[in-house]
């Protein structure tokens, strides 16, 4: 009777050691497929800046190149204007993170201490900029700019990534500090602390998690964003990287190099930012998922 039952004990333990390696391998098999997924198109971007163009129209880009070269980076910072749309982008991103991060943290303050109806109607009018698409406003912006004088300049391309960041960080900064407990600022204001005083010394150390969430992923939108520079800048002065990278297309030909060696210095400064921010970042991800 007992080693039936050690038996059963034994075969049942195999069973459920057999499925907790199935379920691993099954496990392990997606994440490797996903990461093939999305690694593929970098691997064929780094490819296509490690060859000639001259051998991508004879073999293609998936090969390993024959002679692997970086002339193309090189050729770059000689013959183009890269330095130009790299500081181009700098002075778009940062004030438009900046900014639309910093306003949606004062804004959102505002409406997670606000109460009644009107409060209530001004903040579905702010969040209400979250469902324009893009496209609905680009004809009379365009007409806009253009008629004060700010078309090709970089000053149009700020002041629309703020306006449709203000929105997003509204309403993610009001959800997080709704959540903090209210005793917080009760206390401070009996110490006699004014609301500027609580906002800087109480509620903003506690949203710094939640800030740079959202400064990463304004930056990384806002440097991204192909759309604007497209169509609000046309000289090297006032474009962006991702609008100088179709600059390098000719009339006839492209220069399938230089565009891949561009694309790649490009995603340097966002990958850059969030390595720099990751430990902020993934504290801010986490935020409520686990009670302390």
């Amino acid at each position: 009777m007992g080693d039936t039952t050690l038996s059963s004990t034994g075969t049942g333990s195999g069973r459920t050691g057999g499925r907790g390696r199935l379920r691993s391998v099954a496990l392990h098999g997606g994440l490797g497929l996903m990461l093939l997924i999305y690694s593929t198109p970098i691997v064929g971007v780094v490819l296509t800046a490690l060859q000639s163009n001259a051998e991508i129209s004879a073999q293609g880009v998936w090969h390993l190149p024959e002679a692997p070269s970086l002339d193309s980076f090189v050729e770059l910072f000689t013959n183009s204007h890269t330095a130009q749309y790299l500081l181009n982008s700098v002075l778009v991103s940062i004030p438009a993170t900046l900014l639309s991060v910093g306003c949606g943290f004062l804004l959102g303050y505002v409406f997670s201490q606000a109460q009644g109806r009107l409060a209530g109607i001004l903040f579905g009018i702010v969040i209400a900029g979250m469902f324009f698409p893009p496209q609905s406003v680009l004809i009379p912006l365009f007409q806009l700019f253009n008629a004060i004088g700010l078309y090709d300049t970089l000053a149009p391309l700020v002041l629309i990534h703020v306006a449709f960041g203000i929105p997003i960080c509204t309403l993610l900064m009001r959800n997080f500090m709704i959540a903090l407990p209210s005793g917080l600022r009760e206390a401070a204001i009996v110490d006699g602390a004014g609301e500027w005083s609580v906002l800087l010394r109480v509620v903003m150390p506690l949203t710094l998690p939640a800030a740079a969430v959202l400064a990463t992923l304004q930056f990384t939108w806002i440097w991204n964003d192909f759309l604007w520079p497209l169509i609000l800048t046309r000289s090297d002065s006032a474009r962006t990287i991702m609008a100088g990278i179709v600059s390098l297309k000719g009339q006839y030909s492209t220069v399938w190099t230089a565009q891949a060696a561009m694309a790649i210095v490009a995603s340097l400064p966002t990958l850059a930012i969030f390595l720099l921010f990751q430990r902020y970042f993934i504290k801010g991800l986490t935020l409520g998922s686990i009670k302390e």
